[in-house]
This record gives structure tokens, C-alpha cells and sequence, in this order.
């Protein structure tokens, strides 16, 4: 089964640049879509939760800084990764770009390479990001499951091998770990018993 390509929002009130992305992003196997306005942006980017936004700075009504203060401000598009674009060359610029909430900033005039390489990179990066959280929701999972093991547990005193569940049943120590644990068992003998086994 093949994955579904990336979805990359374009952001520019230049249509020259537009078609630019466009044509390089298509080309690279990405799903593009494009805005020209930062407010018509901010309702694209909650719809469809693309997977990255590449944003102008300099446009029309609501900059690029601003647009990317509230994508950054709204949990629903809060974890986007934006790319700010603009002719500004100030150092100060760029700072506030990435005050703003963007993870990177190009500089125009458009090098389509550059663009894919930052997109490549952050991307990458968002999935690791996002790999990360799973197997740290899947540990959460993990240590409460060991929580539920804690604690007084009843146990048969003459042969050590029952259990009395929540329910107040008696079931073998086998079969109340693997109903509260994500474990199962391989049945083989210790050496103590092998050595009782073999002298009886």
C-alpha cells in the first residue's frame, strides 16, 4: 500500500512565486495547495492540517508574521511546521520570524532546491517528533499497566501459585499477569528444579 504524499500550504500573494512552488513542489511528489491571503490561510491550515506551511512575509492585510503568530497560538494548527519566505535580509527580521513560532526562514529570490531541502528537513524532523510521542504515549501506557500490578496482592500461602483477583476469583499467577500485563509465558524449567527432577 502506497503512503499519501505530504501536503504542502503555499502562502503568497505573488503569483509568479506561486506557480514557482507549485511546479517544484508537484514535481517533488508533494500535495500542494496555495493561499494569497494570511486570514484565508489560517482557515485552510484548520481544515486540511497540512503537513508543513511555506508562508510569505510581506503580504497584503495580515503579514506573514502574524498569520504564523496565530497558526502557533491555536491548537488545532499549533504543531504545523512554517517556513517564512521574504526580500527582507535583517537579522531582526529573521529573529522575529522565528519569535513568530516559524521553524525556518528563506530568503527570496526563490531557489526551488533550497525550498525542497528545508521542507525535506523539516518534515523528517516533524515525524521523528511525532514517533517520539507515540512511543512516549506507548511507555505512559506501559507504567500504568505496571501501576495496576502494585500494591497488596493476595496469594495463596500453601502453594504459592494462586491469586485472588479484584473479582475475589482464585486464578493461577500465570493467568493474572498476562490479563494485567502485556506479557505471556514460555513454560521451561529452573535449574533448581531440573536438579530435584534428575536426583528423584
Amino acid at each position: 500500500m502506497s503512503q499519501s504524499p505530504d501536503t504542502i500550504l503555499v502562502v503568497d500573494d505573488t503569483p509568479a512565486n506561486l506557480a514557482l512552488l507549485f511546479t517544484g513542489l508537484r514535481r517533488a511528489g508533494y500535495k500542494v495547495l496555495i493561499n494569497e491571503r494570511g486570514d484565508v490561510a489560517l482557515q485552510t491550515a484548520i481544515s486540511v492540517q497540512p503537513d508543513l506551511i511555506v508562508l510569505d512575509v510581506m503580504m497584503p492585510g495580515m503579514d506573514g508574521f502574524e498569520t504564523c503568530r496565530r497558526l502557533k497560538a491555536d491548537p488545532r494548527t499549533k504543531d504545523i511546521p512554517v517556513i517564512l519566505m521574504t526580500a527582507l535580509t535583517d537579522a531582526i527580521e529573521e529573529v522575529t520570524g522565528l519569535r513568530a513560532g516559524a521553524v525556518d526562514y528563506i530568503t527570496k529570490p526563490i531557489n526551488v532546491d533550497v525550498v525542497l531541502a528545508r521542507i525535506n528537513t523539516h518534515l523528517t524532523l516533524r515525524k521523528l517528533y511525532r514517533d517520539l510521542e507515540q512511543k512516549h504515549a506507548a511507555l505512559e501506557a506501559a507504567l500504568a499497566t505496571i501501576k495496576t500490578l502494585s500494591g497488596i496482592i493476595p496469594i495463596c500461602a500453601w502453594c504459592g501459585s494462586q491469586i485472588r483477583d479484584e473479582q475475589g476469583n482464585w486464578v493461577s499467577v500465570t493467568t493474572y499477569l498476562e490479563t494485567h500485563a502485556e506479557v505471556s509465558f514460555s513454560h521451561t524449567i529452573c535449574p533448581t528444579c531440573y536438579e530435584r527432577v534428575m536426583h528423584e
